[in-house]
């Protein structure tokens, strides 16, 4: 494939680059990621949960995690801010029966006092002044979050040294705060693991979607970077990054 053949595929996957709840699945098979971490969130979720648990998922994307785990709908509820995802969200958790409501993750949750046994919250944003206080006394909160390092190899290749997106995003700092707001700490984890593309259509689709960690990207603009990065596929097969995650599992003190 010639090199205007290349440029015109790229622009084909950046003039569609959008996302519908936390689904990427346009990608599958041209990408690898995120399949070897050490602990698994949703078999440590349902390890603590039970039925007559009262649960809430902050920024929930369009649900498709939290109906995953086939709760009650009645013992449900979810928030999430992002203006698409409210709409799918809307559609689809409300006719069931959950307790779905827009909301920012970081700020004041609109839900009362001590109303729920166990809140969960997967690469969301989060306050831990309102996790506690919606929490009841020994309500948990397990969290599995993307760290201030994620995709840094990537980020460079296409963008060069930008700044940390989240630069507070790591393990440590959150176990500090959430002590701090009176949680007992039950587990933490924090790792780092490959991410592989095989095709730079596919990378440049990703990095549109996450564009808090490529400021500014666009086909025209690093259209030279984009340019090693196919060389860099041709000669070896692979372009390979690391993503940066932690887990937090911890329960409000009585």
């Amino acid at each position: 494939m010639n090199i205007n053949e290349l440029i015109k595929r790229w622009k084909a996957e950046e003039e569609i680059a959008h996302i519908h709840g936390w689904d990427f699945s346009h990608i599958v098979g041209k990408y690898m990621g995120e399949d070897d971490l050490p602990w698994d969130y949703r078999e440590e979720i349902l390890r603590h949960l039970k039925p007559e648990m009262r649960i809430l998922d902050i920024d929930t994307g369009g649900g498709e995690f939290l109906l995953s785990l086939n709760h009650p709908h009645t013992h449900t509820a979810a928030t999430e801010n992002y203006p698409p995802n409210v709409d799918l969200c809307r559609e689809t958790l409300l006719p069931l029966g959950i307790d779905f409501r827009a909301a920012e993750g970081k700020e004041m949750l609109p839900f009362e006092d001590a109303s729920f046994d166990m809140v969960i919250n997967r690469h969301g944003d989060f306050n831990p002044s309102e996790i506690y206080r919606v929490l009841k006394p020994g309500g948990l909160f397990i969290t599995q979050q993307v760290g201030a390092e994620n995709d840094r190899e990537l980020v460079e290749l296409l963008c060069g040294q930008t700044d940390l997106p989240f630069p507070d995003q790591y393990l440590k700092i959150t176990m500090d705060r959430f002590s701090q707001t009176g949680f007992e700490i039950l587990d933490g984890q924090e790792c780092f693991r490959p991410i592989r593309f095989y095709d730079v259509g596919a990378l440049v689709w990703f990095a549109r979607i996450i564009q808090w960690e490529f400021p500014d990207f666009s086909v025209e603009r690093n259209l030279d970077r984009l340019l090693q990065a196919q060389k860099l596929l041709d000669e070896s097969g692979v372009i390979e990054g690391s993503i940066h995650r932690f887990l937090l599992v911890s329960r409000k003190c009585e």
